[in-house]
């Protein structure tokens, strides 16, 4: 309900007020009005992509917790995120994006599924703390090589681009970007959740969910491709934003229960939500220029995650 909620005030809100009722009807009748023009193509593209792209953060912050056993996991944790902003700052630095606008949301995803080889290169089989360092070393080096592209960005307007995109945004996003990633969304978001029963046989331990039957290369193949798939085509067509999927999980899992599989499926909801809100929010905040949508999530997602290392130093100590 408050995704539903907040789904339709996202189509309300902005510079121009619009009647929705009267431009839905433009809509479905074929008519052009400019009502039905702003909604078919800026606001409804805009709301879809907040949906889908929150939803697969916190998704895929539950999973990679469950995955991990670690409070403090992250989709990013195993580089795809940074390698699927390094796919997109490669289209910005050769100029693919001006030619072609689609080239941007598709480097990303090739970063991403770039990211996922070079991730089973380094770690093949082995378990969970090599994944780990393949990852952090993963984002280390899409990193480094983010802050080259940017040190020999042929223009000033080409570094002002980067860095905009960088910080995450949905503004100006067409259907044409949600059709492109909505396949591999459904994709990852599919293999996601069809790990959920080893995800709550790994709360339990490795050798007990050995015992159980699952195979553990490949539940971790499933949902580290799942993540790869689904927070690529993410990344790719909005931007890096952070914090929701570390956030989102802790604030579903006290009513979700336990058991990790209980807590995907809210997390998605809640992510969506929570994007959503950011969304509006950042369209209502009176400043000079739009607020990027990765600032606010750090703004707000930052004093969460410093709360969040307390409390486990406190239950630690």
């Amino acid at each position: 309900m408050l995704v539903a909620g907040l789904f339709m005030a996202s189509l309300a809100v902005g510079e121009a007020s619009i009647p929705i009722g009267p431009a839905l009807a433009d809509i479905v009748a074929g008519r052009d009005s400019a009502s039905a023009i702003i909604l078919r193509d800026l606001r409804l593209p805009r709301a879809l992509l907040g949906v889908l792209v929150g939803g697969v953060l916190g998704l895929s912050g539950a999973a990679m917790q469950g995955l991990l056993r670690n409070p403090l996991a992250e989709p990013g944790v195993l580089g795809v995120s940074g390698f699927a902003a390094l796919g997109a700052v490669l289209a910005f630095y050769t100029g693919l994006s001006a030619a072609a606008p689609l080239a941007l949301p598709f480097g990303g995803i090739a970063g991403a599924l770039i990211a996922v080889m070079l991730l089973y290169a380094l770690a093949g089989r082995a378990g969970l703390l090599t994944l780990l360092l393949a990852g952090a070393a993963l984002n280390s080096l899409a990193g480094a090589l983010i802050a080259l592209a940017l040190n020999l960005a042929p223009s000033p307007y080409a570094i002002y681009e980067i860095l905009f995109w960088l910080m995450g945004s949905l503004t100006d996003r067409s259907m044409a970007h949600v059709a492109l990633a909505l396949p591999g969304i459904a994709l990852g978001v599919g293999l996601l959740l069809s790990a959920g029963p080893a995800l709550d046989a790994l709360s339990l331990g490795e050798d007990a969910a050995q015992s159980l039957g699952f195979d553990l290369a490949s539940v971790r193949l499933r949902l580290v491709l799942g993540s790869a798939l689904a927070v690529g085509s993410a990344v790719a067509v909005s931007g890096a934003i952070g914090f929701v999927g570390l956030v989102v999980p802790h604030l579903v899992r006290q009513l979700a229960g336990r058991l990790p599989s209980r807590a995907l499926v809210p997390a998605g909801l809640a992510g969506a939500a929570l994007l959503l809100a950011a969304d509006i929010a950042v369209r209502l905040v009176p400043t000079g220029t739009e607020l990027k949508l990765g600032v606010l999530t750090s703004i707000v997602g930052a004093p969460f995650f410093l709360a969040l290392v307390l409390r486990l130093r406190r239950e630690a100590a």
